[in-house]
């Protein structure tokens, strides 16, 4: 989540190898707010994201067994109790090697396509590639993604594509039940990667269950500098549709 260069935080995760099997539909429920963050626009125009409340569904395809589709339909109310809908953003998630049950690595990569409007993106138009690699076992899930996007619209191309690794660290407590950390930060644009500490940096304290498939992701998200909201809460609830 990119709070330096205004992204519209609708989806906060880091993707593991999990896929739809062929055939199977799902939907995940992401819901995040800032209770205290930036009110400053980053532009003119921009909705910020203090006080607001955003509530992404995301539609889901296994499309083979290692293709999986996604749509997702950002809904925004920011802080003077305005709603909107941002714009669709289309995804295709594709995970030629999954971890086996004993554990082992993984692979994957995810690509999307977005367009949103201009008060919650400055861009616009804009795709990302996000590479997936990560490791499990039964009691243990490490997933880094090194995000890449660029922007479609003339006047924002500059510098070429934008750089925001994520990281997932996992520890199984109970059946089913993990508990780590998700960490976020943004580069800027890898013609002219930005200092350290003119990065943004956010830590999340996250908790992952599973219940009879259904599955929930639940985090409190903390900026670690003056560049980042101070405070994210956020949870993503998974609702298989089945075959």
């Amino acid at each position: 989540v990119g709070a330096a260069r205004a992204d519209l935080p609708d989806e906060i995760q880091v993707y593991d190898d999990d896929l739809n099997q062929v055939g199977e539909s799902g939907v995940e429920l992401h819901v995040n707010t800032t209770p205290k963050g930036r009110s400053a626009p980053a532009y003119r125009g921009e909705v910020t994201p203090r006080h607001g409340l955003r509530v992404t569904p995301e539609f889901s395809y296994g499309w083979t067994e290692t293709l999986e589709a996604g749509l997702y339909l950002p809904f925004i109310r920011d802080a003077a109790d305005r709603y909107d809908f941002a714009g669709p953003k289309l995804r295709l998630k594709w995970v030629p090697r999954k971890a086996p049950a004993s554990g082992g690595w993984f692979l994957g990569l995810n690509g999307e396509l977005a367009y949103v409007q201009r008060r919650f993106e400055a861009e616009r138009m804009s795709m990302e590639l996000r590479p997936i690699v990560g490791y499990r076992n039964p009691d243990w899930l490490v997933a880094f993604n090194p995000v890449l996007s660029y922007a479609l619209r003339p006047g924002y191309r500059a510098g070429g594509m934008a750089f925001s690794p994520a990281l997932k660290v996992g520890r199984t407590v109970a059946p089913e039940v993990q508990v780590g950390f998700e960490y976020y930060t943004d580069l800027g644009k890898l013609a002219h990667v930005d200092p350290y500490g003119a990065r943004p940096r956010t830590v999340y304290a996250v908790v992952d269950a599973e219940f009879g498939g259904w599955g929930l992701n639940l985090g409190v998200g903390k900026g670690l500098n003056a560049l980042t909201d101070t405070w994210t809460v956020k949870a993503i609830f998974a609702i298989p549709f089945g075959r």
